[in-house]
């Protein structure tokens, strides 16, 4: 696995999906491979913002997917699998950082990912826009761990305040306190045009509005 290039976010249809979690719970662990090449660079991208270490990434991205696999009877499908998977990653992410003596330190802009493809080519390939990705990204990384990884489910994975709230397992209402609160904080470093213009296009289709 490699962050030098973000990769473009795959997807697979829900009834392949489905078809597939139903074999893999019969113990089927070629059926459960697939699900992992669907879902790894997302799930990397989320846990490696989350504790910015490549290789503590990579260990807890493996560790979801293992603990995904042994607890698929768990797994309600009325939901999304991704949801259920982030919820995973999550709770390990929390854990890794509780017991980490040393959280602390810059971010390392280096990995911070672009802005999606469909942006104007202008504002994606502007000096300006390298800049204020670094100044946006820099300013998440100053929230704590809920309100950024509310942040990253909603513009980065699109994922509704609902299902934000079953990740983090908060109400509906604490997951949109934590995003007004984030666009506080970078409307604090950036002009308020700017951040709204950014997060307008950051957008997944089918996010709703917080």
């Amino acid at each position: 696995m490699t962050t030098s290039k973000p990769a473009a976010k795959q997807t697979m249809a829900r009834d392949e999906e489905l078809r597939l979690i139903e074999r893999a719970k019969r113990g089927n662990a070629d059926a459960f491979r697939p699900l992992v090449e669907v879902y790894q660079d997302r799930l990397f991208s989320f846990v490696w913002r989350m504790v910015r270490d490549h290789h503590e990434a990579e260990d807890i991205v493996q560790s979801a997917f293992v603990k995904a696999f042994e607890a698929l009877s768990s797994y309600d499908e009325r939901y999304a699998f991704s949801t259920w998977l982030f919820t995973i990653a999550y709770r390990l992410c929390l854990n890794h950082l509780r017991k980490r003596k040393d959280f602390t330190g810059e971010l390392d802009l280096t990995r911070i990912a672009r802005l999606e493809p469909d942006v104007s080519r202008t504002l994606a390939n502007s000096e300006a826009a390298r800049r204020l990705r670094t100044t946006i990204w820099a300013a998440v990384d100053e929230l704590n761990s809920a309100q950024k990884s509310a942040v990253l489910l909603f513009y980065r994975e699109g994922k509704s305040c609902e299902e934000i709230g079953r990740v983090l397992e908060i109400p509906t209402v604490t997951v949109k306190s934590h995003l007004h609160r984030a666009r506080a904080k970078l409307r604090q470093a950036l002009s308020a045009e700017l951040v709204d213009d950014w997060m307008s296009l950051s957008l997944r289709n089918g996010a709703q509005s917080a």
